[in-house]
């Protein structure tokens, strides 16, 4: 018996440490640019796809996307938005310092000098309007085998769960929506979906607390995906499903398409 207890330990231990080795952490951007410099930018996108390179060949991030963002008639919108991938909460905090993206610009071009480097940064800047930046983690994720490539489509949904109910969202996204939208993957309508908290401390004016990201490889999955009834949802879990929703609070919902990306 208490080979048995120390074995079933030992498990829980391994299994601990291997999920927490899997647990990423995400710095999401969102970007406003202006309608004449938009060409700027997108050359600006090729110069930090290389530098960005430098940081995955150091191991310092596991990845970089830019991804372009539908945003219908809104003029306050974003066009944009980047995600940089990384393995620890520590070189999430300490990668979006200057500093560092100017030595990765260094090693990917190291016939610029510094001055026309710290130069191009700069005029990048200017060309943009970082509206937000949000650091997460991840807590929940369908069992997938999708690989991003340019062209994939996502839904970006932002959500503010209601103060005090943190624990009964998330809940509610891993034991009642994760089972529908892997039920989507097996079905071919959605090729990953995860779950992601803010990574600091939020009070209550936060503008929001959690995101989902809901990918598919085309807008033809992403309509049919739409239309999807789930014939296996019984009606308690319809309640679940309603009760979940009056947990959070959908802020805002953007359609991306990946554009570049770095691993």
């Amino acid at each position: 018996m208490k080979k048995l207890i120390c074995f079933w330990f030992l498990a829980l231990i391994v299994s601990h440490a291997m999920y927490a080795q899997e647990k990423r952490y995400l710095v999401f951007e969102f970007i406003r640019v202006d309608p004449s410099k938009t060409l700027d930018y997108l050359e600006y996108k090729e110069f930090l796809a290389k530098v960005y390179g430098e940081a995955v060949k150091k191991g310092d991030i596991e990845g970089w996307d830019l991804w372009s963002l539908k945003t219908g008639s809104d003029s306050e919108a974003y066009q944009f938005a980047t995600i940089t991938y990384y393995k620890d909460p520590v070189r999430m905090m300490d990668g979006t310092e200057p500093e560092v993206l100017i030595r990765y610009a260094q090693n990917a071009f190291p016939q610029i000098q510094e001055s026309q480097l710290l130069q191009r940064l700069k005029e990048a800047v200017e060309d943009r309007d970082l509206a937000i930046r949000t650091f997460m983690v991840e807590i929940a994720r369908t069992s997938d085998q999708f690989m991003f490539k340019p062209g994939t489509l996502a839904s970006f949904d932002l959500m503010k769960a209601v103060e005090g109910n943190f624990e009964e969202y998330e809940m509610a996204e891993r034991e009642v929506f994760l089972p529908i939208h892997q039920r989507k993957i097996s079905a071919n309508l959605m090729e990953h979906w995860c779950l992601l908290r803010t990574a600091l401390p939020t009070g209550s004016q936060a503008s929001s607390t959690h995101l989902t990201m809901n990918v598919y490889k085309d807008y033809l999955q992403f309509f049919n995906s739409m239309e999807y009834e789930d014939i296996e949802m019984s009606d308690s879990i319809r309640q679940r499903v309603e009760k979940g929703l009056k947990s959070r609070d959908q802020k805002w919902v953007y359609l991306a398409t990946l554009e570049t990306m770095v691993r």
